[in-house]
């Protein structure tokens, strides 16, 4: 699966059968609100929107940017995986 960062757009997005998933956010100095995921009903159960979030997460952390998780399911993932929440802002 491969995750592409789309910085004009301000989005992480992967396509799948024609489909495309994306993590949504917006930068604000040196803060990424990531504000919303969406997955396709025929896509969901696959662990798209945790690649997603992995995907974002991970960049903030190698770009010293911190994070705010707007968006619910990524406030739950980093609860879920708490090696991210040195990135919550």
């Amino acid at each position: 699966m491969e995750i592409i960062h789309d910085k004009q757009n301000q989005k992480f997005y992967v396509i799948m059968d024609d489909l495309e998933s994306h993590l949504e956010y917006v930068k604000m100095n040196d803060v990424l609100d990531l504000n919303h995921t969406y997955v396709p009903y025929q896509l969901r159960g696959k662990g798209i929107a945790a690649k997603l979030v992995e995907a974002a997460l991970e960049y903030a952390r190698l770009n010293g940017i911190k994070i705010i998780p707007s968006c619910s399911y990524v406030n739950v993932y980093i609860q879920r995986h708490r090696e991210y929440e040195d990135l919550l802002d």
